[in-house]
């Protein structure tokens, strides 16, 4: 099974704009889209090794390159043992629009601020995701052993999009069009970083519903970094995915909205947002690149508004509610790597039940926000 890049912009998106009569914009789509493709390729041969984040396997600490895990620890001046509280270990690279990975390394841990923004803009975002990952679950890093962070910024030229290719993580400055630089939300960090903490713990292959499942874990953990960054409750946040990656001239607030999936965009030249709220809308899409390996970043609205709806009806921080259940479902093993959307409803409303009780109001909103969106889990 070929793993495709878990990039932020739906390929949809891009197509459309590959068709754009400027002639700039459509190039910049197109290459965007051809870059997914290669991608696709490292991520097939990353999916192929022994599963990330088992601590017999070689070199302990994960998969990142022998010369990229080598660097990371230079640039810390800490031997790669040490067994000091932990903390990330984030390095930001500049691509000096080039494709070469990882490029110039422009910012280590703990060091000020440089002159770039997008340096930093990526370096807080690193730092935002490892701390809901490690203050709110105790987990140190993507593989729970203090795996290095790297990002590289200003990859190619008008890139359209953000990734993680399964080493590290890859924003582009987008193409002054339609789309500003990756760097510039938060929750598409955090987005783009969850699908590395996907990868260490369930894997879910990228197709189907399984695949929607990948991309909706990490709408739902974006959002929830974004919502801690500024201190607000499930009330009070937008629960849009991407915003500020538009343009003023978009017609849009952002790529997604978990809150009413279908409704963050309606453009007339990148289209209308085609997520479904529930299962009445769910597509039937080909599994393949022409059909987003079955609608992954469409369908995934579907899971994104069941939390939704469960961390609306408990109130308070969604990180400290329903954000607790769903990292529990990810992380503590037992689904299979093809989960479809009910087998992992049924393991949110048993991980509500183990963590809050079995019949609490924790474990009635989760069982509650599935039937909403008219997900069937058998009894």
């Amino acid at each position: 099974m070929n793993t495709t890049a878990c990039t932020i912009v739906p390929p949809h998106i891009l197509r459309a704009l590959a068709r754009s009569s400027d002639e700039r914009v459509a190039q910049a789509a197109e290459h965007t889209l051809r870059t997914r493709l290669t991608v696709e390729g490292k991520r097939a041969a990353q999916a192929r090794r022994p599963r990330p984040g088992d601590r017999s396997a070689p070199g302990g600490s994960g998969f990142l390159p022998r010369d990229l895990q080598a660097r990371a620890e230079r640039t810390l001046d800490l031997p790669p043992t040490a067994t000091t509280t932990p903390n990330p270990q984030r390095s930001i690279h500049d691509a000096q629009q080039g494709t070469k990975l990882p490029g110039v390394l422009e910012r280590s841990e703990g060091e000020p601020a440089v002159a770039d923004e997008s340096v930093n803009e990526a370096y807080d975002g690193l730092g935002a995701t490892w701390s809901l990952y490690y203050d709110v679950f105790g987990r140190n890093s993507l593989d729970d052993n203090g795996l290095p962070l790297v990002a590289s910024v200003h990859y190619d030229k008008k890139f359209d999009n953000a990734y993680w290719d399964g080493e590290q993580m890859v924003f582009g400055d987008g193409d002054g069009v339609y789309f500003s630089s990756f760097t510039d939300s938060v929750d598409v960090i955090a987005h783009e970083l969850t699908h590395g903490l996907t990868q260490y713990t369930a894997g879910f292959v990228y197709v189907g519903q399984s695949g929607a499942l990948n991309e909706s874990v990490s709408d739902v953990f974006g959002s929830m970094v974004k919502q801690r960054s500024l201190g607000q409750s499930a009330a009070r946040a937008d629960w849009l995915i991407g915003q500020g990656l538009f343009t003023a001239r978009v017609h849009g607030e952002a790529l997604r909205s978990m809150k009413a999936p279908g409704t963050a965009y309606d453009d007339p030249n990148i289209g209308k947002d085609p997520q479904p709220a529930t299962m009445d809308g769910y597509q039937h899409l080909p599994h393949d690149d022409s059909g987003d390996n079955g609608g992954v970043h469409i369908n995934s609205g579907i899971p994104n508004h069941a939390f939704y709806l469960a961390a609306a009806a408990l109130g308070a921080n969604s990180w400290e509610t329903v954000g607790p259940v769903w990292y529990d479902t990810l992380t503590r093993g037992g689904l299979p790597k093809d989960a479809d959307f009910a087998g992992f409803a049924a393991a949110t409303i048993k991980a509500a039940a183990t963590r809050y009780g079995a019949d609490s109001e924790q474990e009635r909103a989760v069982r509650t926000a599935w039937e909403q969106v008219k997900v069937v889990v058998s009894a």
